[in-house]
Order: C-alpha cells, then structure tokens, then sequence
C-alpha cells in the first residue's frame, strides 16, 4: 500500500465504525448484530496495518515495527488486568495462557505463514542474522524463566512463584526486554535493519508529513482499541460456539489472541510478500518479547497488589511444545536463508499446537 501525503478516508472511517457497533451491542439487538461486530472488527483490524505503516514510513526501522509491538502489547495487557481483575481467581491462569498462546502463534503461526508466502514468491529470502539472534536469546530466556521454572521451584507448591520470585522474575523480565530496546533502537540499531531492494516503491516513496504521520499515531491507537473491545464483545458468542462444538474452553483465549495479533501479523505477511522478511521477523519477534516482557511484570503489580494469585507454569504438553517452537525457530532462522522448508516446519508445529489443544 502506497503511502500518501495525505489519509484517504476509509482508515479515519473504520475503526469509528467499529466503536459505533461496539456501543450499538450494549443495546442487545440480537444474535444477527454479531455480523456487525465482525465486520467493526475486521475494518478496525484493516485501517490499524494501515495506519502502522504510516507511522513506520515517517519513523523508519526499526521503531515503526517497534510503535506497533508496543501499542498492541500495552491494549493487551490493559485486557488481561482488567479480566482478572473483574474475575477473581477463576482467571489465575489468564495471563499465562494469553501469553503462551501469544508466543505460538507469533512463532509458529506468524513467522511460519511469513516464511511460506514469502519464499513462495521469490523462493529465498535473507535478514540479517543479529538482530533474530538477539530477539530469540532474550525470548527463550523470558519464557523459560517466566512460563517453565515455576514449576521447578520449592519455595511454593505448584506452578507458582511466592511474592519474592514474583518479584523477580517481573525485574529481570523488564531488564531483558528494556535492554534488548535498547540494543534494536541505539546501541546495534544496524542489525535489525532491513537491505531494502532498490525498485521498492512503498520504502522509497516520500515520507508523510509529521502532521499526517501524529494523525495516524493517535488512529493507530483509536484502532487497538476497538480491536480489543471487539474481540472482548464477540468473546461470549465465541465462548458458547466453543463449548456447543465440545472442544476445550483454552480455545477461546487462543482465538481472541489470534484477533488482537492479527494486525501485526497481516503487516508482517504483507512485508514478506514484498521481500523485506527483516521488517517481518523485527513485528513478530518484537511481538513476542513484548507480551511477555510486558505481560508478565504487569500481572506481577496486579498480584501483590490485589493478593490474587497467578499460574505462570505451563503444564508438560505446552511445555514440551514451547520448548520445541525455541529450538526450531533457533535452527530454521540460524542461517540468514529461509525458504519454503522453514515455513512448513513452523506451520505445522503450530497445526499441533491448535490440535493439541482441541483434542488434549
């Protein structure tokens, strides 16, 4: 999509749609008002790639991938506080299974589509290898350490941390994400930048003026925000499809996920359908680093706070699961080459995954 100078209309228009519709439902039209709801989602979904790509061409990289991880990650844990927060202790393990679910799907699904399409249409494709290095050393420390010690520990039975390791572990989460920002945005900015081809319209074309590029900004959030709150609305009708097709009730947070990444990973496909896999692996990546870096210290808050307590520690399928996502996405994206083999292999962990959960 060709960035212009200025906003075409539909960007500005969808997502206030959607608002509209979000505030239509607490009107209790009926089950026929749903179609509405999908469609505010799918708009709000649409003009938030959209107006990520403005602020990411004003910016450049890679803080354009790094604006869209965090504002996702912020409305999302802004969900996960509130959800426990309103539903006691039967949400202890919410924050653990969005997480989790995010991780798979940003590692398998995301990645693994970006792989496949991308080396589908130009057959190989090449990032810089430092910079995916970095992201998955910090990833696989966070998760290992935040979703599979717990269970390992004896200071409190079961898979949860007692208030010190609480404590802690959200420090040392801060620590590892704050200091890989730090690494993509200053200090090694370089290794996360992506060898644009010359002929590429959308890289080269004029910048936005800042002005367009602020509108956008505020757009981007006005977007998210609506993503989330629609996806929260359509989380009952989901919920009882669930249950009416007697598959598991984890199945419902892997979906609202799946909504609220689905304008990093349509931003991500469409990057390396135009051969800048670099911008597609720095969203996805960058994703996952910030739902758990940032998910984790904010329950942490909510936690000592409130005197809930949370499961971190998977149980052993997902641990086995999110083990193997780490070391294949270590080997498939160690090279700096990645063709349609690749894509395969993470897909299909990610079909085992969605199997997995629904037939236990």
């Amino acid at each position: 999509m060709k960035i212009l100078k200025s906003l075409p209309v539909w960007p500005l228009a969808a997502p206030l749609a959607g608002w509209l519709f979000l505030f239509g439902s607490t009107f209790n039209f009926g089950g026929a008002y749903q179609i509405l709801l999908v469609a505010g989602l799918i708009g709000s979904v649409l003009a938030a790639v959209y107006h990520a790509e403005v602020v990411a061409h004003r910016i450049g990289e890679p803080y354009g991938t790094l604006v869209l991880a965090l504002a996702v990650t912020l409305i999302e844990v802004a969900l996960i506080v509130s959800l426990m927060l309103a539903g006691g202790p039967e949400t202890t393990g919410l924050a653990r299974d969005t997480v989790f679910a995010a991780i798979m799907i940003i590692l398998n699904g995301i990645v693994g589509i970006c792989l496949l399409l991308g080396a589908g249409r130009h057959k190989e494709q090449t990032f810089g290898l430092l910079g995916v290095s970095a992201s998955l050393a910090t990833l696989a420390a966070i998760a290992i350490l935040t979703l599979v010690l717990p269970n390992y520990t004896s200071s409190a039975a079961g898979p949860y941390y007692n208030s010190s390791q609480l404590i802690f572990i959200a420090v040392i989460s801060l620590v590892l994400y704050g200091t890989f920002v730090l690494v993509q945005t200053v200090r090694h900015r370089d290794y996360f930048l992506p060898k644009e081809a010359v002929g590429d319209e959308e890289v080269h074309a004029a910048p936005p003026s800042a002005s367009v590029a602020w509108i956008s900004a505020g757009a981007l959030l006005v977007c998210l925000g609506a993503v989330v709150l629609l996806a929260k609305s359509l989380a009952p009708a989901l919920e009882t499809a669930i249950a009416a097709m007697g598959a598991p009730k984890t199945l419902v947070g892997i979906v609202i996920a799946a909504i609220v990444l689905l304008p990093e990973g349509l931003a991500a496909v469409r990057a390396a359908r135009a051969n800048r896999l670099q911008t597609s692996l720095n969203l996805a990546l960058g994703s996952a680093l910030a739902s758990i870096g940032l998910t984790i210290p904010a329950v942490v808050v909510v936690s000592l706070a409130t005197g809930l307590t949370i499961t971190l520690g998977l149980d052993i399928k997902s641990t086995v699961l999110l083990l193997l996502s780490l070391m294949v996405a270590t080997l498939s994206l160690g090279t700096g080459r990645t063709t349609v083999m690749q894509g395969t292999v993470h897909l299909v962990i990610f079909a085992v995954y969605l199997f997995t959960t629904i037939v236990p």
